[in-house]
């Protein structure tokens, strides 16, 4: 298999001429672009980070950033990339973590690099400003523009079995794991992205999903295969994407629900010519029900797809036409196997019957796997088992073998007795017009153990008791029906868009006023 320097090279032999990248004014062909991307790799072997050496980024979603990481591609350097939010102490950690080699980042990210311990030790490269000792990205990526894919065909440093990169899975009680990742599995991941979303040659996706996430990282990847164009969105803005959408005529979306949302009800949208998009893929967190009908009614996409996976295996499940079976996330995708064993088993033998909410489990043997977390053997033991990932994640298969996601093992309620899945009701109460969004979780009781409680950031002047009746008008079952409600203005989010109900369980909200 092709290494990802090398098969960079391929399309930009392919496509030379085809505009690669967008941010702003500044728009790179194939070739152009190449011809940076070998400056910035030879530049950074130069400055001392060498072939296997993590380089950690403190980047929004730029060209700057994305050069970077093709650059690592080339230089055979493990990008190591790291939320631009993030605070002293959690740089301080990945780069303690990782053994960094050099840190790039850009002024928003300043006071974290400056608190970090650490990271004055380092080759340092600021995008935005050269003092302070750091080096000059722009002189780093000066070319004359005349290296050519043939001249440049022997440049690529790395092999298919080299780390690619390293991305930080979110930790909610610990510190973040660190998954690295090798350049094949993240070529198949790739691969099997543009299979799985039917994308062709020449495709425009907006570059707004991060790239230190899964999502983004896919995303800049897939387009470089197909001769597609990465139109970046530094940071989030719905007005600004659905500019970017109409200006740059987006062919397919690739968003977590979160964003899809605030993009539907953003007031420019009923103006905003959206036609050119005939492609919509969501990942990242389940969507509810009324989100879905009413996206597939907006923009009547050809293809609606749910993507279900993680950082450790890029992909589970897909499902190609998600408006046809809510909140359905599909079978298993082309690189994978997956399983739904009983709660609480050690063997992936012990499976779930259908209809039986377990555990998903997927086989380690696919082509897009992680193969092991950096530096946690406990990890490692807890989620690797007999060549299987226990994911952590809850559902169940129905009649027709295709998996439905209904949370966390741990965000799973236990009331009376009862298992009771947040996603099931959040989806009924996502139904009901006065509801904008809902988050549900179960809270201490003496008499029940755990109650089921929503939180319910509301657009109308809805009662509890109207979203009672609403839910004992559904299909709902009747010991699932929340006991409480708490209107609150926002629901929290990670910077992707994930929910955290760890938040609300530990009273972390702001209550409606």
């Amino acid at each position: 298999m092709l290494d990802l320097g090398t098969s960079f090279l391929a399309s930009a032999d392919r496509d030379p001429h085809q505009t690669a990248i967008v941010d702003g004014d500044l728009r790179l062909t194939y070739v152009q672009w190449l011809s940076k991307i070998l400056a910035l790799a030879n530049a950074l072997e130069q400055s001392g980070v060498q072939r296997g050496e993590h380089l950690v980024t403190v980047l929004q979603n730029n060209w700057q950033a994305a050069t970077v990481h093709w650059a690592c591609q080339f230089a055979g350097i493990i990008v190591t990339p790291v939320n631009w939010r993030a605070t002293a102490d959690d740089v301080a950690f990945t780069l303690e973590n990782s053994d960094a080699r050099g840190i790039v980042w850009q002024d928003v990210a300043n006071p974290s690099i400056d608190g970090a311990a650490g990271a004055r030790k380092l080759t340092r490269i600021c995008i935005d400003d050269s003092g302070d000792n750091a080096l000059s990205f722009d002189e780093m990526v000066a070319t004359d523009g005349s290296a050519t894919v043939t001249q440049a065909a022997d440049r690529s440093r790395s092999n298919a079995d080299d780390w690619s990169l390293m991305l930080y899975t979110s930790g909610t009680t610990a510190r973040p794991k660190g998954v690295p990742r090798r350049h094949r599995a993240e070529r198949a991941a790739a691969i099997a992205h543009v299979a799985q979303n039917a994308y062709l040659p020449g495709e425009i996706t907006l570059g707004v999903m991060p790239l230190y996430h899964t999502m983004g990282v896919r995303s800049l990847l897939a387009m470089s295969l197909v001769g597609g164009t990465f139109v970046c969105l530094p940071t989030y803005s719905s007005a600004a994407a659905l500019a970017l959408i109409e200006r740059e005529r987006i062919s397919n979306l690739y968003l977590v629900p979160t964003l899809y949302h605030d993009l539907l009800h953003h007031p420019d949208f009923s103006s905003t010519d959206v036609s050119s998009v005939t492609k919509l893929g969501f990942a990242g967190a389940s969507m509810t029900d009324d989100l879905l009908k009413r996206l597939d009614q907006a923009f009547r996409p050809e293809l609606f797809v749910n993507h279900y996976g993680s950082s450790e295996i890029y992909t589970f499940t897909i499902k190609v036409d998600a408006p046809s079976k809510p909140g359905c996330a599909g079978k298993a995708g082309i690189n994978q196997m997956i399983r739904v064993v009983r709660l609480g088993a050690d063997i992936p033998e012990d499976l779930a019957d259908v209809g039986e909410e377990g555990e998903i489990i997927a086989s380690l043997a696919g082509d897009e796997s992680f193969e092991g977390y950096w530096r946690r053997p406990e990890a490692d033991e807890k989620s690797l088992k007999q060549g299987w990932y226990f994911t952590g994640d809850s559902g169940y298969v129905d009649e027709d073998g295709e998996l439905y996601v209904t949370g966390r093992v741990d965000d799973m309620i236990i009331t009376g007795g009862e298992n009771v899945s947040p996603v099931d009701i959040e989806s009924c109460l996502s139904l009901h017009p006065g509801v904008d969004e809902v988050a549900v979780v179960g809270l201490p009781d003496e008499k029940w153990g755990k109650i089921v409680v929503a939180f319910v950031k509301r657009n109308d002047s809805v009662t509890s008791d109207e979203l009672d009746a609403h839910c004992l008008d559904s299909d709902l079952a009747r010991f699932k029906r929340p006991r409480r409600y708490v209107f609150v203005n926002e629901i929290p989010k990670s910077p992707v868009g994930k929910l955290l109900r760890r938040l609300l369980i530990a009273g972390e909200y702001e209550p409606e006023r």
